[in-house]
């Protein structure tokens, strides 16, 4: 995992929009976000994608008024087929991340076995239809490629995972939704650097890889140092 690896690409996948509704904002104004996917394309591993779009049903619907941009017209969008996928991770398993699981359930989907414990709970945190289907189980990182390997970040759900992709031409962090935009990423490393405030225990291992670009589930911009 020291050095990079070259002609890795990463390329968003665009899986529409959502309103998040004012009692979920903490601002009293409901708020658009965007909802993104990541494609890596690896030279030996072929493609790996990060989140498989908005899933829903008549609740879900009513409460976050989605705009879907269905699994293959995304990939096909970010120059990739439904039948091209290698291998999927889900960031963590609630409905937008994980819509387009079923699609891919004859492919190996990574997701951390705390955070699997939160969605087959009878008290689930997602859709109980988009985990119907076997996971490849993680207890912490794993690699699935070289230079490909995934990092536990949890807080948003307490299996949070991140996509680490060493590059020849820099580390990027496919970092879900550990924080909700690059603003928030911004403050937690700026208070690890000067001491100030308290940030998730990770940042520190995230950091030490020195990445040059985090990417973000619900956010256009991107976080460089």
């Amino acid at each position: 995992m020291l050095g990079g690896v070259a002609d890795i690409a990463v390329r968003r996948v665009n899986y529409g929009h959502f309103i998040r509704p004012p009692e979920e904002t903490g601002t009293g104004s409901p708020r658009a976000e965007p909802t993104f996917g990541y494609l890596v394309e690896h030279p030996t591993a072929g493609h790996i994608l990060v989140d498989t779009g908005m899933g829903g049903n008549a609740e879900v619907d009513a409460w976050y008024r989605p705009t879907r941009i269905p699994l293959p017209a995304a990939l096909g969008a970010a120059g990739a087929t439904v039948d091209t996928i290698r291998m999927v991770v889900n960031c963590h398993l609630h409905f937008d991340h994980c819509g387009g699981n079923p699609q891919l359930a004859d492919r190996p989907i990574f997701a951390q076995r705390s955070e699997l414990d939160l969605a087959l709970a009878p008290e689930s945190h997602t859709l109980p239809e988009l985990v119907d289907h076997p996971f490849e189980v993680l207890d912490g990182e794993a690699e699935l490629a070289p230079g490909v390997f995934i990092l536990p970040t949890p807080g948003h759900t307490a299996g949070h995972q991140s996509l680490v992709v060493r590059r020849a031409n820099g580390t990027v962090i496919v970092a879900g939704q550990s924080h909700d935009n690059a603003t928030l990423f911004t403050t937690d490393a700026l208070g690890h650097r000067t001491h100030v405030g308290t940030q998730p225990p990770w940042l520190e291992r995230l950091l030490a890889l020195d990445p040059s670009h985090i990417y973000f589930a619900h956010d256009n911009a991107i976080w460089t140092p």
